[in-house]
């Protein structure tokens, strides 16, 4: 999912940056692919400078690899980094997670229990995708029933590094339905208001990934940095 919101879309470099993102995350441009201004330019139809200012922003959130003097590169994936990202990652949702125990947002609070019934169905249905795109809703409806819609911008640029990691994996419906009982858990501490149990579950919840993690660099060796 791309970070720039369809309605604040108002530059090219906005929509080649989005279309950029999109390629990288979902590995339809793998770790380590060259790739040019002048052809991304000219296969979108646009001029080198607001493709260049794209990757500029692609390379800040290090999804992209830019050399003086040689090709760019979609950035390898790096275990640093990767951890990194997830370090900040969690530190967010917890104080998130707190606030929204304290005093959760009313609107909020509804959107989440839709969002909740929504993935019930997916899991039902078996829909990864659907429920990927509900388990990033999820998180970012807890940033506002917590009251901090803008924490959400910061863990969706450390999220990257992540998600592209874990399209590599297949997510089974043990694993879905796994992650959604954690989604329901988190819900029920913060409508009891018991932070400490919402951070519990949270940071189970966001441990789920140390094996994938580590059975990826394992089988796909190649795409990580050296």
């Amino acid at each position: 999912m791309a970070l720039s919101n369809v309605a604040e879309r108002t530059t090219s470099t906005d929509l080649i940056f989005d279309s950029l993102y999109e390629r990288i995350v979902s590995l339809e441009l793998l770790p380590g692919t060259k790739i040019s201004e002048t052809e991304v330019a000219k296969s979108l139809g646009y001029s080198r400078q607001p493709v260049r200012e794209a990757f500029t922003r692609l390379a800040n959130l290090n999804l992209l690899l830019i050399r003086p003097q040689r090709a760019t590169l979609v950035r390898p994936f790096s275990l640093e980094l990767i951890a990194d990202a997830r370090f900040m990652r969690l530190a967010i949702e917890l104080e998130v997670v707190r606030q929204a125990a304290a005093i959760p947002v009313p609107g909020a609070v509804k959107k989440l229990r839709s969002s909740i019934k929504a993935q019930r169905e997916a899991v039902n249905t078996g829909d990864t995708q659907a429920f990927h795109d509900l388990d990033y809703e999820f998180h970012k409806l807890m940033c506002e029933a917590a009251g901090r819609p803008a924490a959400f911008q910061i863990i969706s640029e450390n999220k990257a590094q992540v998600d592209r990691l874990c399209v590599l994996s297949l997510t089974s419906p043990e694993t879905m339905e796994t992650l959604f009982a954690d989604h329901v858990a988190i819900l029920e501490a913060m409508m009891d208001h018991n932070a400490l149990r919402a951070e519990e579950v949270l940071r189970q919840h966001l441990s789920r990934l140390d094996p994938v993690i580590d059975a990826i660099y394992t089988t796909h060796r190649a795409y990580f940095e050296h």
